[in-house]
């Protein structure tokens, strides 16, 4: 079996475990947030947060205790969570999963669980075996929020593999081109690299295409996900995102591209078109740099999010977008700016409610974009905020915001 364990490694053999120092830290910095918020341990079971505090995410539950104990008990496969836990090294011990009747008893404690976030099903039968009733998502999103030295390199590797995926794009595209095929194009660089597949997402339905390329009309179609941008998609199970609206000239298109490098989401867009855009569709894109300009200079003073929505929004409604601004009534999403790590759709978020600033260390795509009958137009880069205040992880200015077919 280790032979075969062996052969889990990167494109070029790298060992691409999150590293053993990680998790320990990770871990400790759990136990303290426990012990200030006064619960006794929490019982980690979704497979993204498996992932952040075990290295895997292998059907378990790793249990940390405010004292600073962590063992995961694993279902399947327990052969492959020794493994991705660092092995020998592994801050928690791995062991099988007990029988349910004897888990209370084998943990020795009343673990606080993931409420928020699990399945109401699952989590009410596991609680009621292990007389769980507080809740420790919070607890969890907040220590997420802040990405460490690490999780930043990730990032910035997965920000030079999207700009090899516009790069495709730019390559493929043109007059009659179909949406879906750009999509395919970018999408294949990504996996190429390592994606796995997967977009995570905290909201339900937990749905999200990882390439939205629309093309002139297309880019005003609405769909279920709260964004600015929906797509007609290919068909109404997959309604959203690209679908098979050929690209005309002199119009539009919206390239919203997603990759994960090890788990972390890197988030850019940016303007293509078949010839050139009108002064009208300049006109709204360089507004739509403004408020961006508006909401990076808001978060750089450390003001609160919900102060960079009132600020951008403010100055987008000045210029003349409020009925357009993120969608179009009565589909325009309220907010300017989304978290990111190893989910899309993480805290804070730019808009009202969040009254709080962006903490050193957190990871943010800000994306204000406007939405017509004719397409839509905008900018999205993912920044991170560090001592010196905002900057960009991905391309900010070194990909046009305008690249002509």
């Amino acid at each position: 079996m280790q032979d075969q364990l062996d052969t889990l490694v990167g494109p070029e053999g790298e060992d691409w475990r999150v590293p053993v120092s990680e998790l320990e830290a990770r871990q400790k910095k759990l136990a303290e947030m426990l012990t200030n918020q006064g619960h006794e341990a929490a019982l980690i079971q979704t497979p993204v947060d498996l992932y952040y505090y075990s290295g895997g995410r292998q059907n378990a539950s790793l249990l940390v205790t405010a004292e600073g104990e962590s063992r995961l008990f694993v279902r399947r496969s327990l052969s492959r969570a020794k493994h991705d836990s660092g092995g020998d090294n592994s801050p928690h011990s791995v062991e099988a999963f007990p029988r349910m009747a004897a888990f209370k008893e084998e943990i020795g404690c009343t673990p606080s669980m993931q409420f928020g976030e699990l399945p109401h099903t699952f989590a009410t039968r596991f609680a009621a075996k292990v007389g769980a009733t507080e809740d420790c998502t919070s607890i969890v999103h907040s220590q997420r929020e802040v990405k460490s030295s690490w999780e930043l390199e990730m990032m910035a590797e997965g920000a030079e593999v999207q700009m090899a995926m516009f790069e495709a794009v730019a390559a493929v595209g043109g007059e009659g081109v179909p949406e879906i095929e750009l999509v395919a194009a970018a999408e294949a660089v990504s996996r190429a690299a390592g994606f796995g597949g997967n977009v995570q997402m905290r909201r339900f339905p937990l749905q999200c295409d990882r390439g939205v390329i629309v093309a002139g009309r297309a880019g005003g179609v609405p769909s279920f996900f709260d964004s600015a941008i929906g797509g007609t998609g290919p068909h109404p199970m997959a309604s959203m995102g690209s679908g098979f609206t050929k690209i005309k000239p002199n119009e539009p298109v919206l390239v919203d591209l997603v990759h994960l490098h090890r788990g972390y989401v890197v988030d850019m867009t940016r303007m293509f078109v078949a010839g050139s855009l009108s002064e009208t569709w300049i006109s709204r894109l360089e507004d739509m740099i403004a408020v961006k300009e508006e909401v990076v200079d808001t978060l750089d003073q450390g003001l609160d999010c919900s102060e960079a929505w009132r600020r951008g929004h403010a100055l987008a409604s000045e210029l003349g977008h409020a009925e357009n601004l993120m969608g179009m009534a009565p589909d325009q999403s309220r907010f300017l700016g989304h978290s990111v790590g190893l989910q899309l759709d993480e805290s804070p978020v730019v808009a009202e409610g969040f009254d709080r600033p962006l903490p050193i260390g957190g990871t943010m795509a800000i994306e204000p974009k406007v939405v017509h009958t004719g397409g839509s137009i905008g900018s999205e880069d993912t920044w991170v905020k560090d001592e010196d205040g905002m900057r960009p992880v991905t391309a900010d200015g070194a990909i046009p915001w305008v690249t002509e077919w």
